[in-house]
């Protein structure tokens, strides 16, 4: 067969075999990215062309202890690391598919020995052979080479570059899938850590409360023994000390299991964190939340979503391609003879090979069509987890601007409360000494400053909370 019949049979083959191919799906359309985050706005989160998530975590977070903090769990943290690593294999997947385009080329030696029975075709014509000029073939002969081979698979079906495309994003994903890590692991370092700030505060408040109660047990004995009050009224200021002492070591106890995850997130044994002494500044850092365009673009885990979605195309695209048919070339070079003597006599030890085949799918092709159906399904999921997370971080990012704005406006009355509750107990103790008020009135003031106290504390830390939630919700945290 000529050339020009080969090549034309190659041609044919794969005009049947595209003819027969499924058509790629329609380019799956993103859905728009709202307008607004859908709530109020205001100077401590301004809806504008600034976001927040730009800025550096060094620099959003003040706290010179808890920056220290951070750096150390960036740098330890089992989960980081282990990401770190998963993007490494990613990475390593892209270079090997890469080298899969590149013809592969092999040197190599051969060294072995043959011998064939007489009354064999092949023995009888050894025996009546010489394999050089009055020389008879020997028993065994012996076959000894040296050469390079190179086999390349000519990817003009596309498929190689399509799973090239797949692993590159794949890759990319990664990437921001470790930047995603970061983010959580950054604000949940913060968060705990605010969180131990807000237990050492409410174990000072409470320990205040038992000196009080204390002094308040004296008086109430004192006017016992004076037939001022009952028993009745000693074993209700006594059970109200119990009851803050219990609390004192619940507070403890809270204080070292909050260590205890702070040390673990950073990658290190328990010991003892050191904090800061406050609850931070009265006033909490202006947060601006941009628009919901910014949020894609910022947020790791939505652009890690989108990479998914551009693999999953070019998975298509690479299921698509098995279709068509597969062309592979082959060669061979290299030096061969019986004895080590004719190894180097050329051109007679000289061999090589070319060689060519094309292969393509003609019949009970089920198994190519299913691993098309896959793919383009799991394009379609793709699609559908990338809507989830961005409908789940707008959603987020919204209900987080709500909280910082209420929790504000719940602060400023729990502070109020918190100083007329401080009021009250001074003038419960006054009326009580002045046979005023009875000692119910002065238990119940007590019990309710210090309720008061401590939710005060609970709404900083949630102020805290959700300043840092809403920053790492905008996409900050990961540079």
């Amino acid at each position: 067969m000529s050339s020009l019949s080969r090549l034309s049979l190659l041609v044919m083959v794969a005009g049947v075999s595209g003819c027969v191919a499924p058509s790629m799906p329609a380019p799956l359309v993103r859905p728009p990215a709202p307008a607004s985050f859908g709530g109020p706005t205001d100077s401590a989160h301004r809806a504008d062309t600034t976001s927040t998530a730009t800025v550096n975590w060094r620099t959003f977070f003040e706290d010179s202890t808890l920056r220290a903090l951070i750096e150390t769990a960036v740098a330890n943290n089992p989960e980081m690391l282990s990401t770190l690593q998963e993007v490494e294999m990613a990475r390593n997947e892209v270079r090997a598919i890469r080298g899969r385009l590149a013809p592969q080329v092999r040197a190599g030696a051969t060294l072995g020995m043959d011998k064939s029975a007489r009354y064999t075709a092949e023995g009888a014509g050894n025996a009546s052979t010489d394999i050089t000029e009055g020389k008879e073939v020997p028993e065994p002969l012996g076959d000894i080479g040296l050469g390079f081979t190179a086999s390349w698979e000519a990817d003009i079906r596309g498929r190689i570059r399509s799973q090239k495309g797949a692993a590159l994003t794949r890759y990319l994903g990664t990437v921001e899938g470790s930047r995603y890590v970061m983010t959580s692991l950054v604000a949940e370092i913060a968060n705990t850590y605010y969180e131990l700030t807000a237990l050492d505060a409410k174990l000072v408040i409470v320990q205040q409360a038992i000196d009080l109660q204390r002094n308040a047990l004296d008086v109430v004995r004192a006017q016992r023994e004076a037939a001022a009050v009952s028993e009745l009224a000693v074993q209700q200021f006594q059970a109200l000390l119990l009851n803050s002492q219990s609390l004192e070591f619940e507070l403890r106890q809270q204080i070292r299991e909050a260590e205890n995850r702070l040390n673990l997130m950073a990658g290190r044994y328990p010991q003892v964190v050191a904090r800061s002494t406050s609850l931070g500044p009265s006033t909490l850092r202006s947060l601006d939340a941009g628009l919901p365009a910014q949020l894609i673009q910022n947020r790791p885990d939505i652009r890690a979503a989108e990479f998914q979605l551009q693999a999953a195309r070019f998975d298509v695209k690479a299921a698509r391609a098995e279709f068509f048919p597969e062309l592979n070339l082959s060669a061979g070079l290299g030096l061969r003879a019986f004895s080590s003597k004719y190894l180097f006599t050329t051109p007679e030890s000289m061999a090589w090979s070319v060689a060519g085949d094309a292969m393509a799918p003609l019949l009970n092709r089920t198994a190519i069509k299913a691993e098309f159906a896959r793919a383009s399904a799991a394009q379609q999921k793709a699609l559908y987890d990338y809507r989830r997370v961005v409908l789940g971080g707008v959603t987020e990012v919204s209900t987080l601007v709500s909280a910082i704005d209420n929790l504000q406006r719940m602060y400023t009355f729990k502070a109020g409360q918190s100083e007329a509750m401080d009021r009250a107990i001074e003038i419960s103790g006054d009326l009580f000494n002045a046979a005023r008020a009875n000692y119910l009135e002065v238990l119940t003031a007590q019990r309710e400053a210090l309720d008061v106290k401590l939710e005060l504390v609970e709404m900083r830390l949630h102020q805290q909370e959700a300043t840092t939630s809403l920053y790492r919700a905008l996409g900050g945290g990961w540079r």
